[in-house]
């Protein structure tokens, strides 16, 4: 016997006790009770695939027995104590954290979430640099606090009406009328004349998510980065990488910025660190680092469950080859989307890296295919699919499930695709 009230109650109870902008998917939505791997279930037992991963955060898979075992065992000793005084935990967990980080980044500042993270990020390159503004790509997304919000380009998430005025909003590497490598140039010519209107001496950093995820699965060409770090650096100017989504082997590297050979000056990591904990870090270098003097501190960031839970992340990820697993597998569903693609005029366009693809739907006429998005992840849960969605105009099916899934589980999800647009594709040819 269980106490689950049921979908309906807990809407109810939203609406009494949340605030309107707590919104959830779908129009008769499940309610999620239990979790294992690459699995959840709803109240009624119903299984689910899962393909959206939390958003990118389960990458070792739901309720992970070895993880968990890790969390719980350092639960039991010592939950707590804040970083006023010596524990073990955090600074094992950072120096575990310096072995994978790309190139020279070895120190790392420990927070809760992905907005803290890259609050502190942008904190850390006016402390270094003495500078001011910062310039971030349109359709990026980086939080919730004022700064990061500040720096994000998508609407929807702006919901602060007076938000900062020291960001300068560049196009990404992408267009809709043009292909990808025009659109990246076009990006990095926008990013030059920013600086040289707004003066480099005033310019602290770039912030950018090395594949916009929330933005559309936005994927640069792999030239991008390179010559985007080479234009900085003649300016001075700092080069910030989100990886809150795309970290920790989603992509098929630890770090999706190492497909592009480029080492940032400062990257941000969250979301699958902790596997469902949380817990989030902005890291750097030796001279950067260097800067953060001013004393400051994270009450819950790195604790000793979350560290000792990141621990077992990274373990986790090296023992079970998932970097490898992500590429493998990554490269199975980009083929078999594309397959889609090419019978299903719907579909745009495949892009992304590994196991963080998206699918983009555009109608006949050219408008985003919002509605057709909708039904299709309204049918996929119906058939024990649970998948995401993105893009400004919410219009991009998202494929981030938890890197602990099986070619079996790729198979499913893309049959059952297939049947959905089939649907779809018999409503728009019936007349």
């Amino acid at each position: 016997m269980n106490n689950y009230i049921g979908p309906s109650e807990i809407i109810k109870k939203k609406k009494d006790f949340l605030y309107p902008c707590t919104h959830h998917f779908y129009k008769n939505p499940p309610q999620i009770v239990k979790g294992d791997m690459q699995y959840l279930f709803d109240s009624t037992g119903k299984k689910y695939l899962d393909f959206f991963a939390g958003v990118s955060v389960m990458n070792c898979g739901h309720c992970n027995p070895v993880i968990l075992e890790a969390a719980i065992t350092q639960m039991k000793t010592l939950q707590h104590t804040t970083t006023i005084y010596l524990t073990q935990s955090i600074v094992n967990l950072a120096e575990r954290l310096a072995e994978v980080l790309p190139g020279n980044i070895k120190h790392s500042f420990f927070c809760c979430t992905g907005s803290e993270a890259n609050e502190g990020a942008l904190l850390l390159a006016r402390l270094h640099t003495g500078k001011n503004k910062f310039i971030a790509l349109e359709n990026g997304l980086h939080g919730r606090t004022y700064l990061t919000m500040s720096a994000t380009a998508i609407p929807m998430w702006r919901a602060d009406p007076n938000l900062d005025s020291s960001i300068i909003f560049v196009p990404n590497a992408y267009s809709k009328n043009k292909d990808l490598n025009e659109a990246a140039l076009d990006s990095l010519k926008a990013i030059k004349k920013a600086i040289k209107i707004n003066g480099a001496e005033k310019i602290a950093a770039l912030i950018a998510e090395p594949i916009q995820g929330n933005g559309g699965m936005i994927t640069p060409p792999k030239w991008y980065f390179k010559k985007l770090k080479q234009l900085l650096n003649e300016h001075n100017i700092l080069l910030i990488i989100d990886e809150v989504q795309t970290g920790f082997g989603r992509t098929g590297n630890m770090f999706a910025i190492e497909h592009y050979d480029t080492i940032p000056d400062i990257i941000t990591v969250a979301k699958a660190l902790g596997n469902g904990m949380p817990i989030a870090a902005f890291c750097t270098n030796d001279n950067i680092s260097a800067s953060f003097t001013k004393a400051s501190a994270s009450t819950l960031g790195g604790n000793p469950v979350s560290s000792e839970t990141g621990i077992a992340v990274l373990d986790y990820i090296k023992d079970n080859n998932l970097c490898k697993k992500a590429k493998i597998l990554g490269t199975k569903l980009k083929e078999g989307l594309i397959n889609l693609k090419n019978k299903y005029p719907l579909i745009k366009d495949i892009r992304g890296i590994g196991l963080m693809l998206g699918a983009e739907l555009i109608k006949e006429n050219g408008e985003p295919a919002s509605e057709e998005t909708d039904f299709i992840l309204e049918n996929l849960k119906d058939r024990g699919i649970l998948l995401g969605k993105n893009g400004l105009d919410r219009n991009v099916l998202a494929f981030q499930p938890p890197l602990v899934i099986n070619e079996n589980d790729i198979t499913f999800l893309l049959t059952e695709l297939d049947s959905v647009l089939n649907i779809i594709y018999k409503k728009l040819t019936k007349y």
